[in-house]
């Protein structure tokens, strides 16, 4: 069971914000994490530089993080072939609903898009939906 931090929640929940509320204001880009990841593949996209960029700050901030003598703890409770499924099945949801959690969830909703609102209710009810099936159906076993 994961410990509750609320101090490192609501710092990390800032962080996020303000990092989403800069690239808007500054770019006029969605922190969608899963287009920004797409930008730096091949095919690149032209606007690539800003995308490693957040993706090297996002990456950075735990390392800095634990530099300063914090301790992350994290727990994996699924096998690797669970992960790859859940991977694979994110993949497909993200391309089906146009975004992921971060571009829909955090940013979408922020400027009251219908869209995200509904794409994020979405994203809860199935989230919802699989923690019950796993846990009270499967029995927590994958």
């Amino acid at each position: 069971m994961t410990q509750f931090t609320p101090i490192l929640s609501l710092g990390g929940g800032l962080l996020i914000g303000l990092a989403a509320v800069a690239l808007m204001y500054f770019w006029g880009r969605i922190a969608g994490m899963t287009a920004i990841i797409g930008g730096i593949l091949p095919p690149f996209d032209r606007d690539w530089a800003w995308k490693a960029t957040f993706l090297a700050g996002a990456i950075s901030a735990p390392v800095l993080l634990q530099a300063a003598g914090q301790q992350i703890e994290y727990d994996v409770p699924v096998s690797t072939a669970a992960l790859i499924i859940g991977g694979i099945v994110t993949g497909i949801g993200v391309t089906i609903g146009s975004g992921c959690t971060s571009g829909h969830g955090i940013c979408g909703i922020a400027r009251f898009s219908k869209r995200s609102i509904v794409a994020t209710a979405t994203f809860m009810v199935f989230g919802f939906v699989t923690v019950y099936l796993i846990r009270h159906v499967l029995g927590g076993a994958i």
